[in-house]
């Protein structure tokens, strides 16, 4: 049997920004990463059904024959609301991490009003996973979730930049500064590629990435983790590989140095690592 690795699933390219944070809190561990671009985005899909993604995700990755898998991270929202449970129970001996519930714990060390914002997809303002987490932190504190539809297509098509991705950004971000919230919790994976444009455009928050305590949290589990050599990490993708391939080298080039990217499929509701 190979090394062991962590799995880290998110629906495209967004879980990368946790990926990058965990090659720093736990650099001496291989990583196989899902990216599940058949099916990108995830936040306008019927909760049912991404709960699917992300069990079958997380059981190719659980079950694989060929390697160990010690534990799997949800770099994904929506997939933390909803399917987290569900997998720790099938899988009580290895550990399976979200993100919600440690920006839910950044955001709540930070803020000074306590009034709170949440940008997210509308499947995770449905699920109402950050309100919930923040409430059974402080429950005194305010909540404000706003749905971005827009922010996980324009990040896919590498479009931060564009007037579309101010103008939305402008929108969102309006919402909030409506309510005088003075923490953002960035509640996507995605949406901290669009961190320099929202720190432009409304600078008083104080914005919070989920995926640095989440990396911290994991580094802490694995720490007594021996590995030998250096990690050659496994990035997979349901979408097209070389789209995806262009998408690393425009993001994470540094990734592909010490990374194998390859091609993963759905086979009805089972995922194929190939």
């Amino acid at each position: 049997m190979s090394a062991p690795f962590l799995g880290v699933f998110d629906s495209g390219v967004g879980g990368l920004t946790v990926v990058h944070a965990l090659r720093k809190a736990a650099p001496h561990i291989p990583i196989w990463y899902v990216a599940d671009q058949a099916h990108v985005p995830y936040g306008g899909r019927p909760l049912d059904e991404v709960r699917g993604f992300a069990c079958g995700i997380s059981e190719a990755l659980l079950a694989n024959a060929t390697a160990e898998c010690v534990g799997v991270v949800m770099a994904c929202n929506i997939s933390s609301a909803v399917a987290l449970p569900v997998v720790q129970a099938k899988y009580p001996h290895v550990p399976v991490l979200g993100v919600v519930e440690p920006g839910a714990q950044a955001a709540a060390k930070r803020t000074r009003n306590g009034r709170i914002g949440v940008l997210a997809t509308e499947g995770t303002v449905q699920s109402g996973a950050y309100r919930l987490a923040l409430r059974r932190i402080a429950p005194d504190y305010e909540v404000y979730e706003v749905a971005c539809p827009a922010f996980v297509p324009i990040v896919e098509a590498g479009a931060e930049g564009s007037e579309a991705a101010r103008e939305a950004a402008c929108l969102y971000l309006h919402e909030l500064e409506a309510h005088e919230v003075d923490t953002v919790i960035l509640g996507c994976t995605h949406y901290p590629f669009l961190l320099p444009l929202l720190r432009r455009l409304s600078p008083q928050f104080v914005y919070i990435d989920p995926a640095e305590p989440t990396a911290e949290t994991v580094g802490q589990m694995l720490s007594s983790l021996e590995v030998l050599g250096t990690p050659r990490h496994r990035l997979f993708t349901t979408g097209d590989v070389g789209a995806f391939h262009a998408q690393l080298e425009r993001l994470f080039p540094d990734l592909l140095l010490v990374s194998e990217v390859k091609s993963a499929r759905w086979d009805g509701d089972q995922l194929v690592l190939d």
